[in-house]
Parts: C-alpha cells; structure tokens; sequence
C-alpha cells in the first residue's frame, strides 16, 4: 500500500467526523498525479513553504516599520505563529493539521510591503481596489513558479481566501486559521507593544484581563483553552460568549491604542506616499516591470492589476532601494 494511502486511512480513523480529510479534498486547479507519500495538504504545506513569497516574508512589516531590536515581529514570524496556534488548536480537537498549517503558512503571501500601510495605499490607487487576503491566492494561483503557480488544493486556497473577520471559511480548519490568526496578532502585537515601552500591562482594563489573563502568556493559553473546550464535538470553532466579548474588547483595545498609535505608526505616511509613487512610476514605465510582470500584460491582464503584483511582492528594504534608485540622485562618483 502506498504511504499516502494509508496516511489518509489513518486520517479516516483517527480525525473527528466533522474534518477534512484529505481523500476528500474538491483537488486542485489542474489536476495531476498523487504524491505517492504526502497527502495533498501536505503536499500543499510544502509547496508554500519552498515558495519565493513565502521566503520574502521576512523583511516585511507586521506592525513596526524598521523597528530597532532583532526580537520585533516580522510578516514571518507572525505567519508561524499563526501556524503553531492553529495546529495546537486542530491536534486538540482532532482536525487535519496539514490543512490548517498549509492555510496559516499560506495566508498573507500577497501582503505588500510595510504592512497594512502599503495595503491601504495600493487599495487607494488601484481602480481595482487592493485586499492581501485576495492577492495571496492570485500568488499562488499564477504568480509564483515564473507564472506557473503552485496549483494548490481548493481547500487550501477557501481558508486563505477567507481569514479575515469578514469572510466564513468552508471549511473547520479554515476558521481555526482566522481565529489563531487574530489571536497570533493580539499576542504578539502586545508583546512588541510592551518591549517598546508603547504599553505596560497596567494599561489593558480591568473587566478585560479579569477573563482572559493579564499577560500576553495568559491571555493566549485562555483563547486557545477556550476555543477547545467550547468546539469540542460541534461542527464549527467557536469562543464562550463571555471570553468572545473579552477577546472583542482586547482587539479593539490594540487597534485604539497600538495599531493606531502614533508612535508606532509615525512612519506609515511615509510608507504609503512610498507606495503610491512607485505605483504610479511603473504604470508610466511598464517597461520597467520584470519579465514575469510583462509576460503577464503579454496574457491581456490589466496594467493596474500587474503593477499591484510587482509592488505587493516587494519586501521593504527592496520598495525603498527601488524608491532610492528611481528618484534620489547619486554622486557622479558613484555610477
């Protein structure tokens, strides 16, 4: 028997009823030959994880533009913690781990760079309007492999399409994702926010840490704790009513008081009118856009949607050499 198949035997037998199991997956874009070892989630996970996008993770902005100290977050870091909380959360309820990891590896592979600043600034400008969520299943359906893409499962691509708060995942482990999602970003935005003196604990309200802890260790052993016992033998992932308004309470408390806080976000301004004007540069040069990017105008996409593919995939430090390299003057010495 091949080892793929008796990996999904052990998936039928072991995993909850209410799983996805990976014999069941809808398949992939084109289809193609079994791995004759991994399951297709599996084989997704490692698609992602060998990917150019996903490696470029890690000189992109999770909260703090260039922050100085080596133990910030990065769009990285983020992502496998997002992994981490949800496969702790799919092992304890019996879910496929696989998925969930492959989802979290995968979700914000279209994130521009500098954050949520570069994606309110593409979203500005773009006549198609700009969503990294939507951009991370166009990296894989076409950008990635020299316009290849990486072909994943249906599933894989529903859960990263649907992280966010306002979408519903089709699939359990898609919802583990958008909640360890938001409970990585609420831990770990905290923990930054604390080493950069921005918060200290005494700041978060009383009627909050009383539910869900007063750390940033005690509030992620509560959300997750909580999220298992409460979905335990249900066909969805939820919170208890009183840790879900607390959990509520604490992101709108970030947002208030970090993600808006104009000491973190002093350089956002910066950063936008950065991505606005490279913007415009490359929709007046298309010549200047990489092959991959002409080859795509080549295929009859728009030249607004293409511009927004070589941007969003640009780490940081890259969009602020290009930036140096297209409008600041060097010395004559120099060229």
């Amino acid at each position: 028997m091949l080892i793929r198949v008796s990996l999904e035997q052990y998936e039928k037998e072991y995993l909850s009823p209410y799983a996805m199991l990976s014999a069941n997956s809808k398949g992939r874009l084109v289809e193609e030959e079994q791995c004759d070892i991994r399951p297709v989630f599996q084989r997704d996970r490692d698609r992602i994880i060998h990917s150019k996008s996903f490696r470029r993770l890690k000189d992109k902005t999770q909260v703090f533009l260039s922050p100085d100290g080596d133990h910030y977050r990065t769009r990285l870091t983020h992502t496998l913690e997002v992994s981490q909380t949800g496969r702790t959360i799919a092992k304890a309820l019996r879910l496929n781990e696989d998925l969930v990891e492959a989802i979290a590896l995968g979700h914000d592979l279209g994130h521009t760079p500098f954050g949520h600043a570069g994606e309110r600034a593409l979203n500005k400008v773009c006549p198609f309007g700009f969503e990294h969520n939507v951009q991370s299943v166009r990296t894989v359906d076409i950008l990635e492999k020299d316009g290849q893409g990486l072909n994943l499962t249906y599933e894989v691509r529903d859960g990263m399409l649907n992280h966010q708060t306002k979408c519903t995942p089709a699939t359990l482990e898609g919802k583990v994702v958008r909640f360890a999602d938001k409970i990585a970003y609420i831990h770990h935005d905290m923990d930054d926010a604390l080493r950069a003196g921005i918060l200290t604990e005494e700041d978060v309200p009383k009627e909050i840490a009383d539910v869900i802890g007063h750390s940033c260790t005690d509030r992620m052993d509560s959300f997750i704790h909580n999220i298992v016992f409460t979905s335990q033998g249900k066909n969805d992932i939820l919170m208890s009513e009183d840790v879900d308004k607390a959990f509520k309470a604490m992101r709108q408390f970030m947002f208030e008081r970090v993600y808006t806080n104009p000491v973190a976000k002093a350089e956002e301004g910066k950063a936008e009118t950065l991505v606005e004007i490279l913007y415009d540069y490359y929709l007046h040069h298309k010549d200047k856009l990489p092959e991959d990017c002409l080859a795509l105008l080549d295929k009859g996409e728009e030249v607004e949607r293409v511009v927004c593919d070589h941007i969003s995939g640009m780490t940081d430090r890259y969009a602020v050499a290009k930036f140096e390299e297209i409008y600041i003057p060097i010395g004559w010495n120099k060229l």
